[in-house]
């Protein structure tokens, strides 16, 4: 009976022990339920929000409502839209959690007719025609007090954008004020039609780095045949400055005297200038630049090849031009908020800024080339990449294509302002010196904000997607938006990126690249003195032997034949060890991540077990 007893109690115990358990587990996930943990193991960060969030969230002064429109009821909606639509929803809750509820979000599903799909529409909302013929809605409104901003469409393929785009909409709904630029260009960047009278043209679109700025800000155009610049621009952006009067470039001496910042891109080599027919298209500002302490060769580019580009010859075969820039590495200067997180440029054709000693003025430089470059002659360019190849000489030091200059400045016109009556040479005193501090960036390249150096489009169900894959559209936001005023939004873009390139292979690549460069540099060498000895037989032979070649003529010519395939011989030698060295280090990767490191989590496992067992036998 005894024993009975015991064992009912013994049951009783057990099944109050599973109760109590089963209520702790409940109760722990009803108090975890909304608790938003989470930890990021990534390097830079990339699934948390940045420190530049963090600070616009914590000043924010009043309460912001997202309304995020997501057609989650459509079950047959493609993978990659449902799991980004699942992204952002993460963020934004985020976004709700690190401001302490003063942003707050709701999920409207609007499907067909509803009235959710209505104030979707109302919005901006854009949806998008799925195959199967649904509207496919992901797009979201934030509104505070009176103020609202829309993001018709959220696309996947910006994801590395996620934050700054929902950051930049939650500021602008805080301000009723928008930032004003000016933006005076001897390019077409605004979409302006080409003369061409008698042919009908569609109007060409602005590029695309003017929309982003138009998405932002108030954006207006300076023409190139004024004569004085707004006094309210928070920032003024100057491109190509080509042909710029001088009264012109009193203006915006006076403009940067008065405290006004500048962005500003000049160009030794201009090719995205199609008003130049064939002539080659410079730009620069030496009678400002004087005053602000720099200067720039108009007729010099920076030949780098460490920073060699990939281009499409004639031929339809692919060669490293080492005059068009694709920057990477070190050429970024890590300690400036502009260029501390990119990871990739394209300057096509760039000049080298110089810095000419004012003391009084700071000088930092944003981009740099490698030291195995040098400055060439901008007509040189035009004779192929091959002539480049046998002239270069590495001048072993860094050459800067994009500077921030910031300080008091003294005048360009210490006499005052340029007068258009000639019987005048000036007509108003001016400001001599800076009454505020002003910032500039000066770039040496203006093709770097074409489109096509670092965007590529294409249309996906009626919506026109855009993917990025360099950094020169950041690295022109991350200008304008400090030089306007704000540069908590550059922490944010500049995160880092999802791309994690074999920097190994980089480097492996490299050094290959430039033991073959000395190598062809000899076979140039030796087929240019090989052409010069042909020519000074030739000049010996007499009439008759003209279309007769000689024995000195054959003999050299073998010569050379015998040295060329000698140093192809080495150049393949060269390719080998590189190929050998990338496919030995990708073998090492391989062994690391399928054997080593579950051996080692193994190894871990049996010894905790071990541990586990003889301290159990111990007790």
């Amino acid at each position: 009976m005894a024993e009975t007893n015991k064992s009912l109690k013994m049951q009783i115990f057990s099944i109050g022990g599973l109760v109590a358990v089963l209520i702790i587990v409940i109760l722990v996930n009803l108090l975890f339920a909304r608790t938003n943990l989470r930890l990021d193991m990534t390097e830079d960060k990339l699934y948390s929000l940045s420190q530049g969030t963090q600070n616009i969230l914590r000043d924010l002064e009043r309460d912001v409502r997202i309304n995020f429109f997501y057609s989650q009821s459509i079950q047959n909606a493609p993978a990659h839209l449902r799991i980004y639509a699942n992204r952002i929803i993460d963020i934004l809750s985020e976004y709700e959690f690190q401001s302490g509820k003063k942003i707050t979000f709701d999920i409207h599903d609007p499907k067909p007719d509803s009235e959710e799909e209505e104030w979707a529409q109302r919005y901006g909302i854009e949806g998008i025609t799925l195959p199967a013929g649904e509207t496919f809605y992901m797009g979201l409104v934030a509104m505070s007090a009176d103020q609202e901003e829309t993001i018709a469409f959220l696309d996947p393929t910006q994801e590395k954008r996620l934050e700054y785009d929902l950051t930049r909409t939650i500021s602008r709904v805080q301000s009723s004020k928008s930032q004003k630029i000016g933006v005076m260009s001897g390019l077409p960047v605004f979409g302006e039609m080409p003369l061409n009278p008698g042919m009908a043209q569609r109007l060409p679109e602005p590029w695309y780095f003017i929309k982003e700025l138009q998405s932002t800000y108030e954006v207006v155009q300076v023409n190139f045949n004024a004569d004085t610049v707004p006094d309210d621009l928070d920032l003024l952006i100057i491109i190509h400055p080509k042909d710029i009067s001088s009264s012109l470039e009193y203006a915006i001496d006076q403009y940067i005297l008065r405290g006004g910042n500048a962005l500003v891109f000049v160009d030794p080599y201009a090719t995205r200038d199609m008003s130049a027919q064939h002539q080659v298209s410079s730009s620069s500002l030496p009678r400002l630049f004087e005053a602000w302490g720099i200067s720039m060769a108009q007729d010099k580019a920076v030949v780098d090849f460490d920073f060699p580009t990939g281009l499409r010859t004639q031929n339809n075969l692919v060669e490293s031009n080492p005059s068009w820039l694709s920057l990477s590495g070190d050429a970024f200067n890590k300690n400036a908020l502009v260029t501390s997180q990119l990871d990739s440029m394209i300057l096509p054709v760039a000049g080298a800024i110089q810095n000419t000693g004012n003391t009084d003025i700071k000088y930092e430089p944003l981009l740099q080339s490698s030291t195995n470059a040098s400055l060439e002659d901008t007509f040189k360019l035009r004779f192929g990449t091959e002539n480049l190849r046998r002239d270069f000489q590495p001048a072993g030091e860094k050459f800067d294509l994009a500077v921030k200059i910031e300080g008091k400045f003294k005048t360009a016109f210490p006499d005052g302002k340029p007068s258009e009556n000639k019987n005048d040479e000036f007509s108003e005193p001016g400001l001599k010196k800076s009454v505020a501090r002003s910032v500039l960036i000066v770039v040496s390249d203006t093709d770097l904000l074409w489109d096509d150096y670092y965007v590529s489009k294409q249309h996906f169900l009626g919506l026109q997607l855009v993917q990025f894959f360099n950094d020169n559209l950041n690295f022109f936001q991350n200008a304008s938006e400090m030089l306007a005023g704000s540069d908590e939004l550059i922490h944010i873009r500049s995160r880092g990126t999802f791309d994690r390139p074999f920097t190994r292979v980089q480097m492996l690549e490299k050094k290959a690249a430039s033991q073959w460069l000395e190598r062809e540099q000899a076979l140039l060498r030796k087929a240019e003195e090989t052409n010069h000895k042909l020519r000074e037989l030739e000049k010996l032979k007499d009439a008759s032997q003209k279309f007769v070649m000689s024995k000195e003529q054959e003999d050299e010519i073998q010569k050379f034949r015998d040295e060329k395939m000698s140093i192809n011989q080495e150049l393949r030698l060269v390719r080998r060890h590189l190929r050998s060295d990338i496919e030995s280090l990708g073998t090492k990767v391989k062994f690391i991540n399928i054997f080593l490191m579950p051996l080692l989590v193994s190894i871990a496992g049996l010894g905790y077990a071990l541990y586990k067992r003889n301290k159990s036998r111990q007790s």
